[in-house]
């Protein structure tokens, strides 16, 4: 009896590890053809979309994960691909703020910082995408990360009805136990989508990007205002 137990418990575990190693590689299949390695065969969008993650690890060590996404933001950037770089990650703590140091990074790196938009509330793979598309107006881009979280992101994409490419990076070369993780955060991710059906923690106002000025058709045109100061002469005037 208890060896049929035990035999019986070992083949559910033997089909649960098939199940999930199959679910992964339907992701990775799936995202596939939206996937890029190569800078110059990657398509030009407006807006690249840099996934957050931690600078350096608990020990101090940096973390390279987060350089070679630095590195593929300021390539896309310098070679047109994109226009602008929408920066998302989790900002939960005041003394841990992703987009505050991947900003500072990139501006030290030589990009302009009216090119760069902030997202505080990537708090989760599936928050910065559907962010980009709900609050930042952006249903077209490149997303810039490695090619194992580009195919979880991109799925995520692609359920959701938003088109979107991946640019993916270099990841360092002893990955084991990061790719193990991830198979776990694919059974979570599809978990959000399939059955719990969730949305981002915090939304808000539709802020495009490039910001979108509205200007009456009677303002003045010149001398030239810039729509900031035609906002103030407006308010003056009431």
């Amino acid at each position: 009896m208890l060896k049929r137990l035990a035999y019986g418990l070992i083949i559910i575990i033997v089909l649960m590890v098939l199940t999930a190693l199959g679910l992964d590689r339907w992701m990775s299949w799936k995202t596939a053809p939206y996937i890029y390695d190569d800078l110059k065969s990657l398509p030009h969008r407006q807006v690249g979309v840099v996934l957050g993650t931690a600078k350096y690890y608990r020990t101090g060590v940096i973390n390279q994960y987060y350089l070679y996404r630095i590195q593929g933001a300021m390539n896309a950037y310098n070679s047109g691909k994109v226009n602008y770089l929408l920066l998302s990650g989790d900002n939960a703590q005041q003394s841990y703020n992703e987009p505050m140091t991947m900003r500072r990074d990139l501006i030290a790196a030589g990009v302009e910082p009216s090119d760069i938009v902030l997202d505080y509330a990537g708090f989760r793979t599936l928050d910065s995408i559907v962010r980009t598309r709900k609050v930042f107006d952006t249903n077209d881009f490149i997303i810039i990360t490695q090619r194992f979280h580009c195919e979880r992101a991109l799925f995520i994409a692609l359920h959701m009805g938003i088109q979107a490419q991946c640019y993916a990076v270099p990841s360092p070369k002893n990955m084991l136990s990061v790719r193990l993780r991830e198979v776990g955060a694919r059974l979570g991710a599809l978990a959000d989508l399939y059955l719990m059906k969730r949305e981002p923690r915090f939304l808000g106002p539709l802020v495009p990007i490039p910001a979108v000025h509205e200007v009456p058709e009677d303002a003045q045109s010149y001398p030239a205002v810039t729509p900031e100061q035609l906002l103030e002469i407006q308010q003056k005037g009431k």
